[in-house]
């Protein structure tokens, strides 16, 4: 793990692909050599065009992960009927696999980066123990969808103040992608550990799993 000098850093971005914006973060990442987890929103995998399926393939290709962020992204588990949940799930799980994603890797859904009770219901924890999943929380949300241009200056702050953090980025059009390559720079100049992997106390479930992490959740 990480220290206060050397942090160590796991980069995920959330929301996507978005054609026009997910390439230029694959682009960067690529440059700068540093890995990144993409948790995508399942009903954009199957947009007509297939651009955003051929970016999930492409990050895929290029080594970086990709997980489900639930299929609509429209209401927390913590607040949807069980047979909406298993839908959201299922169908995302479905869609990322067949665009060679880890379908047993999810984020949930938290309103603006909370971590309260409408974030996983009983009956979604209990799916997700079931079915193998991997449940990645977070340590850091700047806010890029909110302040394109501010929230490196967050994040640099949250990943200082933790051995070892979990930061949430957006490829969105409004989001992380115009300071990306300066913020992923500074955080090379620090030496910081930029990795794949995340650790137990932002990780709920691995491959279903609780882990020290899991009353996060609060879903009883």
């Amino acid at each position: 793990m990480g220290t206060a000098t050397a942090p160590t850093v796991s980069l995920t971005f959330d929301n996507g692909p978005t054609p026009g914006v997910t390439d230029r973060v694959l682009d960067i990442l690529a440059r700068r050599g540093v890995p990144a987890t993409f948790f995508v929103i399942g009903e954009q995998l199957v947009e007509p065009t297939g651009r955003a399926a051929a970016l999930v393939e492409r990050a895929v290709a290029e080594g970086h992960r990709v997980g489900g962020h639930t299929w609509s992204h429209s209401v927390p588990f913590g607040l949807l009927p069980d047979r909406d949940v298993d839908r959201e799930l299922d169908d995302t799980r479905a869609a990322v696999e067949r665009l060679g994603g880890d379908g047993r890797l999810f984020r949930p859904y938290g309103v603006d980066g909370a971590m309260d009770e409408r974030l996983m219901s009983p009956h979604g924890a209990r799916r997700l123990q079931e079915g193998g999943y991997t449940c990645v929380l977070w340590t850091s949300v700047p806010g890029d969808w909110l302040d394109p241009t501010g929230w490196p200056e967050v994040a640099l702050a949250d990943v200082g103040a933790r051995a070892w953090s979990v930061v949430v980025l957006h490829d969105l059009p409004v989001g992380a992608v115009d300071r990306l390559d300066e913020f992923l720079g500074r955080l090379q100049d620090l030496g910081a550990d930029l990795r794949l992997d995340t650790p137990d106390d932002c990780t709920p479930l691995r491959a279903g799993i609780p882990t020290s992490s899991y009353p996060l959740l609060g879903a009883g």
